[in-house]
């Protein structure tokens, strides 16, 4: 259990995905994200539910405050949220269009 203070420490902001590539042999997807005020580049294990044109201009929620690592090379300045079921990742999004960078509260 984390307290409302550890919490708050976490940035959860909405991003919109600008440009997806297919990391070769891989499940990984390389997303280039707009924060509103920057943008991100973003590794993620989905796509062998999403095609990159697929994800074009798609809002998503990130951790915009995690610390960066480097995955297969390429430095993931984030994490996307989304939901594991039994037929592989579902991306977490807004319901409704709101501005890229938008904190979640």
């Amino acid at each position: 259990m984390i307290n409302i203070d550890d919490f708050k420490k976490i940035d959860l902001r909405v991003a919109k995905i600008e440009q997806v590539e297919k990391i070769e042999n891989s499940k990984l997807l390389k997303l280039i994200v707009d924060l509103g005020n920057e943008k991100r580049t973003i590794v993620a294990g989905i796509g062998e539910k999403y095609q990159p044109e697929e994800l074009l201009g798609q809002l998503i929620v990130v951790v915009a405050n995690l610390e960066p690592k480097e995955i297969r090379g390429i430095k993931s300045e984030g994490m996307l949220l989304a939901v594991e079921d039994d037929k592989g990742p579902v991306l977490i999004v807004p319901l409704e269009q709101v501005t890229a960078g938008s904190k979640i509260k």
